[in-house]
């Protein structure tokens, strides 16, 4: 939309159009049967139209390209061209000639022009052009003000504007979900939403982990020893369509030995989305930093490093728990197992652990068996610390299926 001030008799024109790619023809195909009424006029009148394709003539989509007929959309990441043309309409020659391109956002005012020196002069009916570009990180109103200033061949110093306003939309609609894993991993869940009129080619969408994790993506998988998107071969996302992303964050070895340092609100990382739409025409947003409240464990966090998945009845399997420090203090702890109903420790109880400073950890190996066939939950151990004669209980640690043991259990 155009807002301009009151008109002055100027020497000069500017003309400012929009550059965009053209889109192809589309038609509307009417035809009938031959035993209809016209019979074959339509068919012909379709196979005559030049803007049809040769021999699939009832295909809406044709081979002509059409010119952009208004300003059409501005989406959030793309790439916002603009050509700008000062003509001199006069029969003077005009001085001193200075052309200058700023966009106004509702944060910032950005200078687009290639160059900011004036040129010498312009002679009659000639003109000075200039193509801008912008990517476009703003959404909302945007402004592009073009002003122009020149010199007559009377010495008069002249000066005008004009404004061109124009929406930005928002092209994409991101949704993230996290989902914390018995171990540190983290599991990132991206829900991505095409909310524009037209489809997309969705080029890339990756995850930018910060410096405390590695990232895995989740999002293909292996086939005949070749690695397939799990979307297929087409990566086009329709309109309103919704596609979920996954990727797996694991704490980088410096961190995860530390466990007091990943507490609270933490920085996971920013997502990278790269699309193209109709003939290529290239947009990227990047998220903001991702951030997730990291699960409180209190004073004394209990995981298990390794566990079968299937064991046989009432034969002894072993499991490796680590014990963390989650404090700030020294803690003395002594290790007790109590039995369940379908569980049972194999060692002694009441065992002493030692000393373990703030943020440290110990790794266990435990042996128990299972006398119930079934899913079977693994309960029973507590943690005592006897400096402060606290007690830590741990049960629904994890879980194991049993089965009869004339069943092989593959290892």
């Amino acid at each position: 939309m155009e807002v301009n001030p009151p008109k002055q008799e100027h020497l000069l024109a500017l003309k400012v159009m929009r550059l965009t790619k053209p889109t192809l023809f589309t038609n509307i195909p009417v035809t009938c049967e031959e035993k209809d009424l016209p019979g074959d006029l339509f068919n012909q009148l379709m196979r005559d139209d030049p803007s049809t394709v040769n021999g699939a003539e009832i295909l809406m989509l044709g081979e002509m390209l059409t010119l952009p007929q208004n300003f059409g959309n501005i989406f959030l990441g793309e790439t916002f061209s603009s050509y700008i043309s000062v003509h001199n309409d006069s029969n003077q020659v005009v001085k001193d000639i200075l052309v200058k391109a700023d966009l106004q956002t509702s944060s910032q005012r950005l200078n687009l022009s290639a160059s900011n020196a004036a040129v010498a002069e312009l002679k009659p009916d000639c003109c000075i052009d200039d193509v801008i570009h912008h990517e476009v990180k703003e959404i909302g109103t945007h402004i592009l003000v073009c002003a122009v200033s020149y010199t007559t061949q009377g010495g008069e110093k002249m000066y005008f504007r004009k404004f061109f306003k124009f929406q930005v939309l928002k092209p994409l609609d991101v949704k993230t979900k996290f989902y914390n894993a018995e171990t540190d991993e983290v599991f990132l869940e991206a829900q991505i939403q095409n909310i524009t009129t037209s489809p997309m080619f969705m080029e890339k969408v990756s995850l930018e982990p910060s410096i405390m994790y590695n990232v895995t993506e989740l999002n293909s998988v292996s086939q005949a020893g070749e690695c397939v998107s799990t979307f297929g071969s087409r990566a086009y996302l329709q309109p309103m369509d919704t596609r979920q992303y996954l990727y797996c964050l694991k704490p980088k070895k410096e961190f995860a030995e530390k466990a007091g340092i990943i507490k609270g609100v933490t920085v996971i990382g920013k997502l990278d989305i790269v699309w193209k739409t109709n003939l290529g025409e290239r947009g990227r947003l990047q998220t903001s930093q991702l951030q997730r409240m990291a699960p409180g464990y209190g004073d004394v966090r209990l995981s298990l490093e390794a566990i079968p998945d299937t064991v046989n009845l009432e034969e002894p399997f072993h499991i490796t728990c680590k014990i963390t420090n989650c404090s700030e203090r020294t803690m003395d702890l002594v290790l007790e197992m109590c039995n369940t109903n379908s569980i049972h420790w194999c060692g002694i109880s009441g065992r002493q652990l030692g000393k373990l400073n703030p943020s440290s950890s110990l790794c266990l190996a435990l042996t128990l068996l299972s006398s119930v066939q079934g899913l079977q939950s693994i309960s029973g151990l507590r943690l005592t610390d006897t400096f402060l004669k606290r007690t830590y209980e741990y049960d629904d640690i994890a879980q194991v299926c049993v089965v009869s043991s004339t069943i092989q259990v593959e290892s």
